[in-house]
């Protein structure tokens, strides 16, 4: 990017120090000044929102309002947020999709406070929201609220093998679950409608009824098995904490018998090859949507209990 200031957003990882989480340690760090822009109530209202693209705190971003020790513990906290070895690759989307543009910083924030169990922190840019609780005794699984990924690695219009994309394996290992279903059930996960709109208010809404597709209650106790392994695959690349978390909610709640998995066809299908870029897993307690058209955006939604 030709910018010092936008290299010292990404410095090199140093090993963290003391008994409070990354995510204490940022916030200890944070003066005053600092403290009255980014920490925000327990129940503001953007605790809940998730878009492709937004900042939670516009006008604090992360290679004007922050020393670099600050940025160096912020690069920490979003690196432990995903697993060892697609931490490379999840550094390489964010600095990919400031696209040259250092207006495009990510910024951060919390919401709460330090002494509440459920303080979390939140990281947010282009195609990347990520969360957590802030202490070291609070809950993994995203902080219970939803979450954002994407990327558009060589071109706005990716071409059907989404080439250099790192969130194309779950697109990979998805398919291989529509692969091993029967006849009828993959004329059933195609659905004959456009997937759900990225609008904030309506991209992770939890939709009772009108649910479209296979139903997780139709498939043989197999097949549930295999949907609950896909999943975890496709979560691969997150907090392996996070992961757990999560799969053991949709376990021990039985979540499968609850969702629908849908497909998309004409353009939401690059090429029309049936390799499907664009799919929803969702219920009444979760919202799994991978948009592979024109590029990747994922939203993930599930409250861990």
């Amino acid at each position: 990017m030709g910018s010092s200031a936008a290299l010292s957003v990404f410095p090199s990882l140093r090993a963290a120090t003391g008994t409070d989480s990354l995510a204490m340690q940022f916030y200890k760090s944070l003066t005053e000044e600092q403290q009255a822009k980014i920490v925000l109530p327990r129940d503001h209202a953007k605790r809940g929102f998730v878009s492709n693209w937004w900042y939670i705190c516009p006008e604090q971003r992360l290679h004007t309002f922050y020393t670099k020790e600050q940025q160096d513990l912020v690069r920490q906290i979003f690196e432990s947020l995903h697993h060892p070895e697609h931490r490379e690759k999840m550094n390489w989307q964010v600095q990919k999709d400031l696209m040259g543009q250092i207006k495009n910083t990510p910024s951060v924030g919390f919401f709460g406070k330090p002494e509440e169990a459920d303080f979390e922190f939140i990281y947010t840019g282009h195609h990347v929201t990520r969360r957590c609780f802030a202490r070291n005794d609070g809950a993994p699984g995203f902080g219970g609220r939803p979450i954002f990924y994407g990327n558009f690695a060589k071109a706005f219009r990716e071409e059907k093998d989404h080439a250099g994309n790192p969130f194309w394996y779950q697109g990979l290992v998805f398919n291989e679950f529509v692969s091993a279903l029967d006849g009828k059930q993959r004329e059933k996960i195609l659905v004959a409608r456009e997937p759900r709109s990225e609008k904030p208010s309506e991209v992770i809404l939890k939709r009772q009824t009108d649910l479209p597709g296979l139903s997780g209650a139709d498939l043989t106790k197999d097949q549930q098995a295999k949907l609950i392994e896909t999943m975890r695959r496709m979560l691969v690349c997150f907090r392996p904490a996070d992961v757990e978390a999560t799969m053991k909610t949709i376990e021990t709640h039985k979540i499968v018998e609850r969702l629908f998995i849908s497909c998309y066809g004409g353009e939401f299908d690059i090429g029309g090859d049936q390799v499907w870029d664009t799919w929803q897993i969702e219920g009444p307690e979760m919202v799994w949507y991978f948009r592979g058209f024109p590029h990747i955006h994922g939203y993930f939604h599930l409250a861990v209990a």
